[in-house]
């Protein structure tokens, strides 16, 4: 699988090829706001400056931060099943379980607002749970990154933070479980691969708690009802996105309905050819 990773740092960006590091003095989004990104970065390498791995990887260890410049987040949902029967479960004492059974089968996906930039974390970074809210959990997505043009060129992980417990109490009340500080973690580095990212790829998410796992499981994106492609098509219909854009495909990992995320929690997501995404759960105050 031929593909580059792009990590942004405070020291600018850093691209890694078969083992090789780069960095370009470039901006993030006109770096990588492009069709064909894949190719273009591929081309530029020779003018980039190398660094050598160990230079490389304490920039990256040291300033790494989220995969993102001015891109909005949007997010999918009820694009697995066990998401469909999650938010039937979360939304059956207020009468909201016929919309989600609707929408896994509707020609129409759900598509919704997630987070503007200043509200996203990055890898080791504090995602927060809102002090209002009796049951949260992670939701671990791959994030596709689409091109103002509307092409799918990168993915990255997403942990989608949800109030399950405001969003079953009425399911009109979806952007404030959804939207609020730091609601969302992006990283570790953007994958922009040759080719579109293989159907077998495996989502995995841990949960620890005082150093003891909590939750552990995995899924294969080829679970996924909904193709990457349509899910773009549609948020493309009503809205333009001058930088591009991240989409939060949806997810299939769901804790049982006792579990509830506590301060401290560590949340670490991984996907196949991506990396690790880690980050500790706080309480907003």
């Amino acid at each position: 699988m031929n593909l580059v990773r792009i990590y942004k740092t405070s020291e600018g960006i850093i691209v890694q090829q078969d083992g090789r590091f780069y960095a370009t003095p470039a901006g993030w989004n006109e770096f990588v706001n492009r069709k064909g990104l894949y190719a273009a970065v591929v081309a530029e390498l020779p003018d980039m400056r190398p660094l050598d791995a160990h230079t490389a990887e304490q920039a990256i260890a040291k300033g790494l931060q989220a995969p993102i410049g001015s891109q909005e987040v949007w997010a999918a949902g009820v694009t697995y099943y066990r998401s469909r029967t999650a938010r039937i479960e979360e939304s059956e004492d207020a009468g909201g379980a016929t919309f989600y059974d609707k929408v896994y089968v509707a020609e129409r996906p759900e598509l919704f607002f997630k987070a503007t930039p200043h509200r996203v974390s990055g890898h080791r970074e504090v995602v927060f749970i809102r002090p209002d809210s009796k049951w949260d959990v992670p939701e671990p997505e791959l994030t596709l990154f689409v091109s103002s043009q509307g092409t799918i060129e990168g993915y990255t992980i997403g942990n989608d933070m949800s109030s399950r417990s405001i969003e079953g109490e009425n399911p009109l009340y979806l952007p404030q479980a959804k939207v609020y500080e730091k609601c969302a973690g992006l990283g570790p580095c953007l994958l922009v691969p040759e080719s579109p990212i293989p159907a077998d790829t495996m989502i995995r998410m841990s949960i620890f708690r005082d150093g003891e796992i909590k939750y552990n499981d995995s899924i294969a994106i080829s679970q996924m009802k909904r193709g990457h492609g349509e899910l773009v098509e549609f948020l493309f219909r009503g809205c333009a996105f001058p930088d591009g854009c991240f989409l939060m495909t949806g997810t299939c990992l769901v804790p049982d309905n006792s579990f509830t995320l506590r301060d401290n929690d560590r949340v670490e997501i991984s996907i196949d050819h991506i990396g690790t995404l880690i980050n500790e759960v706080q309480t907003l105050r």
